[in-house]
């Protein structure tokens, strides 16, 4: 054991060495540590507007809830229902039924444009035109002020999201939308969900301010439970009648998300590696400025009878801890900054907006943290070769 413990004590020592000689290189050593974080706040801050993104579309929907659109469609944009259609889907056994009747709503879809709070620029606002069951189709559903609007009339309700990220739209407001005014009647929130970026009106009246007849985009539905899922699909799917595509909201709405968490993700990673790169100079700099400084001490050291593993380890370890004091700041500061962060961004599959709220996730901080550790690693390794190969003799001179 004496072999071993002899080489720990010995890796101790200059580690020490190394770290008390930082305050004497706090320029060079601030550049990397600062670099480091700035890598790991830009990259857990880009990647948490893909997981706040997907976040919000995944609480929209639920195992027990299905959405049915046109055969052939694949989003609500492309879709279309006849009355007929949505009166065949609403008589399916496998829904859900309330004092109301099925659990269903037969829902247009139509975007407006509004400006955005922050910019002033216009922006694709999803206006839907629902039926009185849409609120019981949604889980957490709840109308946070106001009171829902009522059927018939040119009445609105505003999922929050949308109320704070877009102009004009605040309670007892009137918006002109199509050729007609609008009353804004309450606001409400659905679990985080989609729904809180849209904009909500009467489902008949819609239709007769778009001219779109007796025409639906999809019908949202509320089974008895997930597991009638696939019995639902198969009723509808076979009937003649139909010609329509079922989903389970869940696998829908996890779709939907797929492009432009790919695109944040791509993005981010792209950024993440380049300016990765500037800090592993950053850090290599550091640590030959280190060795550098540390010849004759290293070279003494060698001397007296420390092995060159025990100097290399050492290096490498004083890297490892600027890299991971850099990451720990890095991710400091994209939790403060970004975490919780409102914003709204255009999902390209229904060319409308969707507001998010940035989500800085235990995974992220993570990698972040293992993106501050292989910078590290990289910046000591070839410092630490150096440091283990300078000649005793000549360095010993210096002295």
């Amino acid at each position: 054991m004496a072999g071993p413990l002899n080489r720990l004590t010995q890796v101790a020592s200059v580690t020490w060495f190394g770290l008390m000689g930082i305050p004497q290189r706090r320029g060079s050593v601030a550049a990397a540590v600062f670099g480091i974080a700035g890598v790991v706040t830009v990259l857990v801050g880009v990647l948490s507007m893909a997981a706040g993104f997907r976040s919000t579309l995944a609480a929209s929907g639920s195992p027990d809830s299905a959405i049915i659109l046109r055969s052939g469609a694949d989003s609500e944009m492309s879709s279309g229902l006849d009355k007929e259609t949505t009166r065949v889907i609403t008589e399916s056994p496998s829904l859900a039924r309330n004092d109301r009747g099925a659990i269903a709503s037969a829902e247009l879809f139509v975007i407006i444009d509004l400006p955005k709070r922050s910019t002033g620029t216009d922006a694709n606002v999803p206006l839907r035109g629902v039926e009185q069951q849409a609120m019981a189709v949604r889980d957490h559903f709840k109308i946070v002020q106001g009171r829902a609007f009522e059927p018939g009339r040119n009445e609105i309700m505003v999922g929050s999201g949308a109320a704070s990220q877009f102009a004009g739209l605040d309670l007892g407001k009137t918006i002109k939308v199509g050729r007609a005014d609008w009353l804004i009647t309450g606001i409400f929130t659905a679990g985080g969900g989609s729904a809180e970026s849209e904009i909500w009106a009467d489902a008949s009246v819609l239709q007769d301010a778009y001219e779109r007849g007796k025409t639906y985009q999809a019908v949202y539905a509320k089974l008895t439970s997930a597991a009638a899922f696939d019995k639902f699909k198969d009723s509808l799917t076979t009937d003649p009648r139909l010609s329509v595509k079922v989903f389970r909201q869940t696998e829908y709405y996890a779709d939907q998300s797929s492009m432009i968490s790919k695109l944040i993700n791509s993005l981010g990673t792209l950024i993440a590696v380049l300016m990765g790169v500037g800090a592993v100079f950053g850090a290599l700099n550091t640590m030959y400025n280190s060795v550098s400084t540390r010849t004759r001490e290293i070279a003494t050291l060698r001397a007296l009878g420390f092995g060159r593993s025990a100097v290399t380890v050492s290096v490498m370890l004083e890297s490892l801890a600027l890299a991971l004091v850099g990451g720990v700041v890095g991710a400091a500061l994209a939790y403060f900054v970004f975490n919780g962060h409102q914003t709204s961004t255009m999902n390209w599959q229904s060319f409308s907006q969707v507001t998010f709220a940035f989500q800085v996730t235990p995974q992220l901080l993570v990698g972040g943290m293992i993106w501050a550790t292989g910078i590290g690693m990289i910046g000591g390794f070839f410092p630490a070769i150096r440091a283990a190969r300078l000649p005793i003799a000549s360095a010993l001179r210096e002295l």
